[in-house]
């Protein structure tokens, strides 16, 4: 049986920081418009603030439309599911915004994550403030054992400097505008900050 929660702490917070996988959702607020959901999971990459607040580390090498959707409204739901142990499944619904690197935030909400984590490829960091906290059973939920994560995205984007990813990012299609024609990230892509 599920139950909401007041905040994220204790059990939750473990749960949480524990997964190697999650998943994030967002939508555009036209009806006609396409629901995103993208897989997260880079170690290092998410860090719980505090008991209402959960941010991680967008990377470039797809498209912006979480970036564009929360620009538009905000809304957000994160999802993460046990693949091994007992079965739950926690999600965080709330309000999102992408903090770019040229926002005077960026630097200090940085200082939450892994060093490691952080690469050439960061485009902003998105920060969740919960709405409504509740987990469910995961009895539907397959049993995976997790072996490595890929290190494909860091090879590839280490390569480059941050120069050449802005200009990546410039020529690469739904990064600037979604695929439903909003604004999603800021181009040019605004510098590291020093």
């Amino acid at each position: 049986m599920g139950k909401r929660y007041e905040r994220i702490d204790g059990r939750l917070r473990t749960f949480i920081e524990n997964q190697p996988v999650y998943f994030v959702a967002t939508a555009p607020l036209d009806a006609d418009g396409h629901v995103n959901v993208s897989p997260k999971g880079r170690s290092g990459t998410l860090a719980v603030l505090d008991e209402l607040t959960v941010a991680y580390l967008d990377f470039g090498g797809s498209t912006a439309e979480t970036i564009a959707h929360l620009r538009e409204n905000g809304r957000i739901t994160l999802m993460w599911c046990a693949f091994d142990g007992p079965p739950t499944v926690v999600r965080v619904h709330g309000r999102g915004e992408p903090v770019f690197r040229d926002d005077p935030r960026f630097a200090e909400l940085l200082g939450h994550f892994d060093p490691a984590a952080d690469g050439s490829a960061l485009r902003a960091i998105v920060l969740v403030h919960a709405e409504r906290v509740s987990d469910s059973c995961g009895f539907a939920v397959p049993l995976m054992d997790y072996r490595a994560d890929r290190d494909l995205h860091v090879q590839y984007f280490d390569r480059k400097t941050d120069e050449e990813f802005g200009t990546y990012c410039e020529g690469k299609e739904y990064v600037g505008t979604s695929i439903d024609g909003l604004p999603a990230l800021p181009l040019p892509l605004p510098p590291r900050p020093a």
